[in-house]
């Protein structure tokens, strides 16, 4: 396989149908302008005994941080609104709405649960910039790759 690119990468997202099931489906944000990256730092457990003269250490959970940002044009603010009115019906019904950062030619995915926030934040305003978006989600799980669904 030859090295990829980020041209063509999708940003989609899909409301559970049954609870805690992947969807089946992903829905196509357009006017994604960048995707944040998910850090995940190895946390450490102490595993020192008091006659122990070195600390000693064992691998513990990956911590991915909980925050993660995805910056959308001003054109795309209808389907953060659309996305987060599913977030909203479907939290309702005890459903994760799941997102999906697509890129083509591979055929694995990185999927995420997360919550977005309730509002739109106010973006930083520029002279003579593009006017972007960063809509800030918390993650609730890193799924991480798994088969991808071209979203729609």
């Amino acid at each position: 396989m030859a090295d990829l690119t980020t041209l063509g990468v999708l940003f989609g997202y899909g409301v559970e149908s049954t609870a805690g099931t992947k969807p089946t489906a992903f829905t196509k944000m357009s006017r994604c302008k960048s995707i944040g990256g998910i850090d995940l730092a190895q946390e450490n457990i102490d595993v020192s005994c008091l006659e122990d003269l070195i600390t000693k250490y064992s691998k513990g959970r990956q911590d991915t941080g909980g925050d993660w940002s995805v910056t959308f044009l001003s054109d795309g603010i209808a389907g953060v609104k659309t996305m987060m009115s599913a977030y909203a019906t479907g939290a309702t019904a005890g459903k994760a709405t799941w997102f999906e950062v697509y890129i083509p030619n591979m055929t694995d995915g990185f999927y995420v649960i997360a919550e977005p926030g309730t509002k739109i934040p106010l973006p930083e305003i520029g002279d003579n910039a593009a006017l972007e978006f960063p809509i800030s989600l918390t993650i609730a799980e890193y799924r991480g790759l798994e088969t991808a669904i071209l979203p729609a």
